[in-house]
């Protein structure tokens, strides 16, 4: 798993949603070789650093994207609209940050495979059990979900790997880890069936077996053997990137990296998998 980092402490959020409690705030890009870094610095002393990295590249300039990042108001009705059911997903008061990354106008930014986002900030505690996770959504007014690949200690670092870009949160998760782990088993197969369309059917049907052995696994009980399932599946996705599932993406268009919104999927899911069966996150 790659380790590409994102630093980040308070992101972008904005313009979409009046009851921030600050407005957006540019970030200055930094760029070096295929990654992206840049230093936050929000009223109230919050700061953080976030990193983007990408395996393959073509168009990365200090134009090619929007990073932006704003204070937000935990308990706005409109955000917390955004979270999972249940009231047992928070924003931390110690970190209220929206971070959004978005591209130009004019971008030509194209990458393939997975690109990997994390912030780390010192706001946040790293303690066992965290429950600090990295969530995403697909627009400024999206539902946010789990993307969580890695959780280091120390200070907290949080970040996964992501096939788009969205609006970027660190949150409080406290729902029963099944429950995640439920959602994330349903979110790769809801990916895997709406774009079944743009892969051979013999590659389907190879994904969703390998899918379906991971879950029946997990169910049974066998959570190392399930972890392992999920790897695989991965790796297979890896395997058959470009030549047979659509793998690239590209600013301004609607073409989909397939590849790695199923390679993101798989990666979050093994991070939570791995949660229940060590009962601490790891990277």
């Amino acid at each position: 798993m790659h380790r590409i980092k994102v630093f980040t402490s308070l992101l972008l959020f904005a313009a979409a949603f009046a009851p921030i409690a600050h407005a957006q705030q540019a970030l200055t890009q930094k760029i070096s070789g295929n990654e992206i870094t840049a230093k936050i610095q929000l009223p109230g002393g919050i700061e953080a650093d976030l990193a983007i990295t990408f395996e393959q590249v073509v168009g990365l300039n200090p134009g090619a994207l929007t990073l932006s990042a704003a204070l937000l108001d935990p308990s706005d009705p409109s955000l917390l609209a955004r979270l999972p059911a249940g009231g047992l997903v928070s924003f931390p008061a110690a970190f209220p940050v929206l971070v959004r990354v978005e591209p130009t106008a004019s971008s030509a930014l194209s990458f393939s495979g997975v690109s990997k986002l994390s912030i780390y900030t010192q706001a946040l505690p790293m303690t066992v059990n965290s429950p600090l996770r990295m969530f995403k959504a697909p627009n400024s007014a999206g539902t946010f979900q789990d993307m969580t690949g890695f959780l280091e200690h120390g200070s907290v670092r949080a970040g996964g790997g992501t096939g788009n870009y969205s609006d970027f949160v660190i949150v409080a998760d406290t729902r029963p880890v099944d429950t995640v782990i439920a959602d994330k088993f349903d979110s790769v197969q809801s990916t895997l069936t709406t774009h079944a369309s743009t892969m051979p059917p013999a590659v389907v049907n190879d994904l969703q077996q390998r899918l379906a052995n991971a879950r029946n696994l997990y169910q049974a009980g066998s959570i190392s053997g399930a972890i392992s399932a999920v790897l695989a599946l991965g790796e297979e996705v890896k395997k058959q990137s470009g030549s047979a599932i659509p793998d690239v993406y590209r600013a301004n268009s609607s073409v989909v990296n397939v590849a790695g919104l199923l390679r993101a999927g798989a990666d979050t899911l093994k991070f939570s998998l791995a949660v229940k069966a060590n009962s601490v996150p790891v990277p």
